[in-house]
């Protein structure tokens, strides 16, 4: 299959699938083009959702910087995953598939998902890996609240990256009634495209808002990258723009891009955590939402152009970011974005902008516990 970004992404999927991925081509090729679609999320972000998010200045967690935060942990379900969420569900309507499938790790992705398929009427089956349900416990109860089937996956490391093949078999056994609603820019085409182009509007408003504020752009823009789906959409803002450096920022213990290989990771050629006979490595993070060993193609793309950066930051970097930006700008964010703060200091840049892509509440026991301990 030819590759989307460069070598990287393509179609590495059973047969079954295949026209699935075609129909859904088809509606997103429609719906790109089709001004009534953008319409509709445009009165969604806004009525449901509570777009535009805002710029937050956070002088004393940074004061050697002009740091701002991109607030997406204020968007409804407390991150940037209802995005994808609203346009995904809007194609599956148009698809006429009532019954919708999706993956998480830290949750929020199954808390998006649910709360759309609540708005919708859409049934809901989320598989999410029993370690994840322990360390994320609010979401996996805010899911079930709001009429989703959670399903929990008992092998392997019992995190996303199970999570996401089991999701993926019940596509293939159900292909003819269920969308794939998936999480982040990463599987087969048109996924990482599709996801990237609905997490655009981060970027496109966090660039308004700076140069709003500051007269010029950032210096710098990070993001935390697990999946990437929050990275590629704040990127998506500056690509174009020459003079701003873009970091991302991966958990240490699951950094495909910093030392992994390329490889194929669920339905794409991605750069992924393996040994040298294709083999997936378990990944580690105490972020459940950066607890994976692949990466979405466009992030490999881009580390490959040298257009982006990627560095990492520690569980206990990532705590301490954790833990400083509560004490210092009354804001608990999630342990996510905590691993794109870590790095701050580092970039040594005047002007800096920070995806904050989710807020903390889901993480309070496990971070709690970690800084405790």
């Amino acid at each position: 299959m030819t590759a989307t970004f460069g070598e990287y992404g393509g179609r590495y999927v059973p047969e079954t699938l295949i026209p699935a991925l075609d129909e859904l081509t088809e509606a997103w090729d429609v719906a790109r083009e089709d001004a009534s679609f953008w319409d509709e999320l445009d009165e969604l972000g806004r009525t449901y959702a509570g777009r535009p998010t805002p710029l937050t200045r956070a002088d004393r967690f940074a004061p050697a910087t002009r740091l701002y935060l991109k607030r997406e942990d204020l968007l409804h379900t407390g991150a940037h995953k209802l995005n994808n969420t609203l346009g995904q569900a809007v194609l599956a309507q148009r698809l006429g598939k009532r019954r919708i499938v999706a993956e998480t790790g830290a949750g929020q992705h199954g808390v998006a998902t649910a709360s759309v398929c609540a708005r919708f009427g859409l049934e809901c089956v989320v598989y999410m890996g029993a370690e994840d349900m322990r360390r994320q416990q609010p979401n996996v109860e805010r899911m079930g609240l709001l009429g989703a089937e959670v399903r929990a996956v008992e092998f392997g490391t019992r995190t996303l990256k199970e999570a996401t093949s089991e999701a993926i078999r019940d596509w293939i056994e159900n292909v003819e009634t269920t969308h794939y609603l998936i999480g982040s820019c990463v599987g087969p085409a048109p996924y990482p495209e599709l996801v990237r182009e609905l997490q655009a509007v981060i970027g496109r408003e966090a660039r308004e808002q700076v140069l709003e504020a500051e007269g010029r752009l950032p210096d710098a823009v990070l993001a935390c990258v697990g999946g990437g789906s929050n990275a590629i959409g704040m990127f998506a803002g500056f690509l174009d723009d020459v003079g701003v450096e873009l970091f991302g920022v991966e958990a240490a213990g699951a950094a495909s891009l910093s030392s992994g290989r390329a490889a194929v990771l669920h339905g794409a050629r991605s750069s992924v955590l393996a040994d040298e006979d294709g083999q997936v490595a378990d990944a580690h993070s105490i972020s459940a939402g950066l607890d994976y060993p692949g990466v979405g193609p466009e992030h490999a793309f881009l580390r490959d152009s040298g257009r982006v950066r990627y560095v990492t930051a520690t569980d206990e970097e990532a705590l301490a970011a954790f833990r400083r930006l509560a004490e210092t700008e009354g804001i608990v964010p999630a342990l996510e974005p905590a691993h794109a703060l870590a790095r701050v200091d580092d970039v040594q840049s005047e002007l800096v902008v920070v995806c904050l892509s989710g807020r903390g509440d889901k993480d309070l026991a496990e971070a709690l516990r970690a800084l405790g301990s």
